[in-house]
C-alpha cells in the first residue's frame, strides 16, 4: 500500500506489525560509544522510522526530523499517557522492565488525559517567579547559583592552584542538584542525599526501583511539610496554583523537577564546556564576548542531553516513515537522530557563531518544555559555564575529545567523566570553617553549615574526588 508524503512523492508502506519485526536492541555498546553510527545504520535499513528493542520491549524509534515534528506537533494523533499503550494493557510489558520505574511515575512530562492542561498551567505559574528577572526570587536564585558554583570550584581548588579534575562529577552534576534543592526548599542536606537515588533512577540500572521508592518517600515527606508550612519555593507555589494536588501527585511532580534539573542541566553544562574547549577559535571568542548561550545552543544541536523523549502512542493506525504504525504502538522520538538527519543537518551551518534555533532539544508543539522551565535551565547552565571560565584561567581536556567516556540511558546521554587540566585565575579561596554559621546573601542561604555538608553522602563523595595538584 502506498502513502503520500508531504513533498508529493509516495512510498510503499510496510504493514508488518511491530511485534513481528526483527527489532534490533538499541541500547548496545555501539549506542553508548557511537550513537550516530547506530542512527545511520537504522536509517539505512528502515528509513526515518525504525523498529528497535528497548531492553526486551519493542518500540518505534523516530529518526527523521520531519517525522519527529509530525509526531511532536500532533497531540491528538500521538498522545502521551501509558494508558494508550496496547502491549501494556494486554500484559505484554514485563513487570521488571528496567524502564518501568521512570515511566510509571505519572508526572506532567509523561501523563496524558484531561488533567494535563491544568497541571501544565500550574507549572508555568510556579516556575515564573524563579526565572522572571522582575521577581526577587529570580535574583536570589541567580545569586545562589553563582555561590554554589563558586563553592564547588573552591572545593576542586583544594587540590591545588593547578591540577586535574573531573568536571562532570565535581561540578556539572552536583551544581544543578544544589540548585534544585534550593527550588524545592529541602531542609539541610536532605536534597544532597536525594541526588544519589535520582541518578540511580535516571541511569535505569538494577537498583533503579528501590532508589525510586526511597526518593518518592523523601519527596512525599517534603510535600507534606510544604502543605503544612508553605514557603517561597516551588512546591509551595505549585500547591497554590493547583490546590487539588494530592501529596502523592505533588511528590511525583517534584520528582520530575529534580530529575530533569539535575541530569539535563548537568549534561548541558558538560557538553557546553567541551564545545568551548574543543571548538574552533570562534567558539572561544563568542564565549569571551558574553555569548554563553550561543555556545550552549551549539552544544544542544550537536549533542542534546535528552536524546529520546518519553514515548507517545499512535491513536489510530497511521503511516509514519516507511511503516504503518498500529494504534497503541509506542513511538519514541529521538532528537539526537533528528538533528543528524541529512535532510535537516545539511542545511545547518556548522561554522557560524550564531547557531540555529530549529533544534528539538526542548521538544516541539504544545507539549514542548514550557518557557519558564527552559529559561530556568538555561540560566543555571549559563551561570555555571560562565563561572568556570571566569575562575579558571586555563581549561584543557585531559583526554582527546573523541576518547571522552559517555554514559547513555534510554533518555539521556552525557559524559561519565570530563577530565580536564586546570589553572586557577586567582589563589584558591579558603572554605568556611567547619563550625561556621550559614551565611545569607539577599535572603538566600548560600554557604551551609559545613558539618552538615560533610555528613551528606554527596559532599563526602565530592571530597573524595579531590586530586592533589601543584
Amino acid at each position: 500500500m502506498e502513502s503520500q508524503l508531504g513533498d508529493g512523492s509516495s512510498v510503499d508502506l510496510d504493514d508488518t506489525r511491530l511485534e513481528a519485526l526483527n527489532a534490533q536492541p538499541l541500547l548496545t555498546r555501539d549506542y553508548e560509544t557511537r550513537p550516530a553510527l547506530v542512527y545511520e545504520r537504522l536509517r539505512q535499513q528502515h528509513g526515518p522510522v525504525a523498529p528497535v528493542d528497548l531492553l526486551g520491549v519493542p518500540a518505534w524509534l523516530v529518526l527523521g526530523y520531519r517525522e519527529s515534528l509530525q509526531v511532536l506537533q500532533d497531540d491528538d494523533g500521538w498522545p502521551k499517557g501509558l494508558e494508550n499503550w496496547r502491549a501494556r494493557s494486554e500484559g505484554r510489558v514485563p513487570a521488571d522492565w528496567p524502564l518501568g520505574p521512570s515511566l510509571e511515575v505519572n508526572h506532567v512530562l509523561i501523563q496524558g488525559g484531561s488533567g494535563y492542561r491544568a497541571l501544565r498551567s500550574a507549572w508555568d505559574v510556579a516556575l515564573k517567579p524563579f526565572q522572571d528577572p522582575r521577581h526577587p526570587q529570580a535574583k536570589r536564585l541567580r545569586t545562589a547559583v553563582t555561590a554554589y558554583a563558586d563553592e564547588l570550584i573552591t572545593l576542586i581548588a583544594q587540590g591545588g592552584a593547578t591540577g586535574v579534575a573531573d568536571l562532570s562529577a565535581q561540578f556539572s552534576r552536583p551544581l544543578p542538584l544544589m540548585v534544585a534543592s534550593q527550588l524545592l526548599g529541602f531542609p539541610g542536606s536532605q536534597g544532597d542525599d536525594a541526588l544519589m537515588d535520582m541518578w540511580r533512577v535516571l541511569d535505569a540500572g538494577p537498583d533503579a526501583e528501590p532508589a525510586l521508592e526511597r526518593l518518592l518517600e523523601t519527596l512525599a515527606e517534603l510535600a507534606a511539610a510544604k502543605l503544612k508550612e508553605p514557603g517561597d519555593d516551588f512546591p509551595s507555589y505549585l500547591l497554590a496554583a493547583h490546590p487539588d494536588l494530592s501529596l502523592d501527585e505533588l511528590a511525583r511532580e517534584l520528582f520530575m523537577l529534580l530529575g530533569m534539573t539535575s541530569d539535563h542541566v548537568g549534561i548541558l553544562v558538560s557538553n557546553t564546556v567541551v564545545e568551548v574547549i574543543s571548538g574552533e577559535g570562534g567558539v572561544r571568542a563568542s564565549l569571551s564576548a558574553g555569548m554563553v548561550r550561543e555556545a550552549m545552543n551549539r552544544a544542544v544541536m550537536r549533542k542534546p542531553p535528552l536524546v529520546n523523549f518519553v514515548p507517545r502512542f499512535a491513536a489510530r493506525d497511521t503511516p509514519l516513515g516507511n511503516y504503518r504504525i498500529r494504534a497503541g504502538d509506542p513511538v519514541w522520538v529521538s532528537s539526537a537522530a533528528a538533528h543528524a538527519d541529512p535532510l535537516f543537518a545539511d542545511h545547518v551551518g556548522g561554522s557560524t557563531t550564531i547557531s540555529t534555533r530549529a533544534h528539538l532539544s526542548w521538544g516541539a508543539g504544545r507539549r514542548q518544555c514550557p518557557v519558564p522551565a527552559r529559561e530556568l535551565a538555561s540560566t543555571v547552565a549559563a551561570v555555571g559555564v560562565s563561572r568556570l571560565f571566569e575562575r579558571f584561567s586555563h581549561l584543557d581536556l585531559a583526554l582527546p575529545a573523541d576518547q571522552l567516556p559517555w554514559r547513555s540511558s534510554p533518555f539521556m546521554r552525557g559524559l561519565r567523566s570530563l577530565p580536564v587540566r586546570y589553572e586557577l585565575a586567582s589563589p584558591a579561596e579558603q572554605p568556611p570553617a567547619v563550625d561556621a554559621e550559614p551565611e545569607e546573601v539577599a535572603g538566600t542561604v548560600v554557604v551551609r553549615d559545613q558539618a552538615a555538608r560533610q555528613r551528606s553522602s554527596l559532599w563526602r563523595y565530592l571530597t573524595g574526588l579531590i586530586r592533589p595538584g601543584r
